[in-house]
């Protein structure tokens, strides 16, 4: 299915980079369309985990931050993988379809994060396994993309989930509207592109990585595994951890963190003025010229407005003090912007 797929995306007009859509042609024209207009991406820097068996809800529930019994098929929610430190190894979206729970996070994340599950499995009816070929993923973004789909069928409300025979739709939070769709079958995949394709524009990887960051959602890639707790990534804001369940690995430490630590970095959204785009794990620095980096780059993408927008975990006192640059104390500023949701404090 997926040799297919690439040859139809090609046909479309796709120029791919390492087996992934870079872009359609014109990558900065795609950034400024992504903005306003009605986009839509093939997200194959994504990966799936199916975790099946009876055991496979309690499973989830004692390995991840949130709060698994509550999801339904209807439903989905950020999960944190954490390590027994309470450091971020995986960031998922989970969402499930009868016995089968589906994690979908960053395909590059994907091996640390299944072997270390199996670890834990042990005795219990659970089995997980990589599916990322049994399904085309494809993001859509724009005001009228629910117009543009079935509308019977379209998730009212972000984190929301509906399924029809070859489809399966997550709302995610966004600027837009916006909406990952999951199909088990060539043929849905390609009606649903070709009719997108009547009022929207096909857009690269960078350009939905760049509404991910508008979102001010993280993800966590190989590069950026164990950098993070969960309140540095602002997980707590967006509804990726539970204080009220049970135990998980590092809950302990995340737990100390929210109720009697003092937060000093969390994640930004900011600008940076250079087309040098930076990558998830780049270090940050203050102007005095200390060697020691106070923050990393969760994820940055070019802006159709010039330079590059940027989430960045940070230190609290060095952006309040306006004094963030990447690379080196000489580097290009991060010019700190408004995320769409508040801190708590």
């Amino acid at each position: 299915m997926k040799t297919e797929w690439k040859t139809f995306l090609t046909d479309a007009g796709a120029e791919f980079e390492a087996d992934r859509v870079a872009h359609f042609g014109n990558p900065m024209r795609e950034q400024e369309v992504t903005q306003s207009g009605l986009v839509f991406a093939d997200l194959e820097y994504l990966g799936v985990i199916a975790v099946h068996g009876q055991d496979a809800g309690d499973f989830l529930q004692s390995q991840f931050s949130n709060d698994i019994s509550k999801l339904d098929e209807h439903s989905s929610q950020l999960n944190a993988y954490c390590t027994p430190k309470g450091r971020i190894l995986g960031l998922m979206r989970v969402f499930r379809q009868g016995d089968t729970w589906y994690l979908r996070l960053p395909a590059d994340s994907m091996e640390a994060v299944i072997q270390r599950l199996r670890m834990f499995v042990m005795r219990a009816a659970v089995t997980l396994e990589d599916v990322s070929e049994n399904f085309l993923r494809i993001g859509i973004s724009g005001a009228a993309a629910s117009a543009a789909l079935d509308a019977a069928n379209v998730p009212a409300e972000p984190n929301q989930v509906t399924h029809s025979q070859d489809l399966t739709m997550l709302r995610v939070p966004g600027i837009h509207p916006r909406f990952e769709v999951f199909a088990n079958s060539l043929d849905a995949a390609r009606v649903l592109w070709d009719t997108l394709n009547v009022q929207g524009a096909p857009v690269g990887e960078s350009a939905w990585r760049l509404l991910e960051i508008q979102a001010g959602l993280p993800n966590i890639f190989a590069a950026t595994a164990e950098l993070f707790v969960p309140q540095m990534t602002n997980l707590q804001l967006v509804n990726g951890v539970s204080f009220k369940k049970g135990c998980y690995p590092g809950q302990e430490i995340v737990a100390r963190m929210q109720y009697l630590g003092t937060l000093k970095r969390r994640m930004y959204l900011g600008g940076i003025a250079s087309d040098q785009i930076a990558l998830p794990g780049d270090a940050l620095f203050p102007a005095a010229g200390n060697e020691q980096a106070i923050g990393r780059i969760v994820d940055a993408q070019p802006h159709p407005d010039g330079g590059q927008l940027a989430l960045a975990v940070l230190q609290i006192a060095s952006v309040e003090a306006n004094d963030v640059y990447l690379d080196s104390a000489t580097g290009p500023a991060f010019q700190q912007q408004a995320l769409p949701y508040s801190f708590e404090d």
